[in-house]
């Protein structure tokens, strides 16, 4: 598959997108956020830090809250995974 990005660099990790760009966007805390989504605000804080990997069910409560789909949450957290491990 041929992608622009470049693929020495590391792609976007979920919680990067989260931090940098959703939660400025709609003016909340990362408490109220975490409330919202059914998590702790713990779980929130270490996928907002890039220290947890996006699971599915955050995925789909993502989508649903955000009116996305949980596939491009997941597809965003594969790529880390597997350039993690490459």
């Amino acid at each position: 598959m041929n992608t622009l990005r470049d693929a020495k660099r590391r792609p976007t990790h979920p919680g990067a997108m989260l931090r940098e760009d959703v939660l400025p966007e709609l003016k909340i805390s990362p408490a109220a956020f975490a409330e919202h989504l059914g998590i702790s605000v713990q779980s929130l804080q270490e996928l907002l830090l890039e220290q947890r990997p996006l699971t599915a069910d955050v995925a789909q409560q993502l989508a649903v809250y955000l009116k996305t789909s949980p596939e491009s949450w997941l597809r965003m957290q594969h790529a880390v995974d597997n350039w993690v491990t490459a």
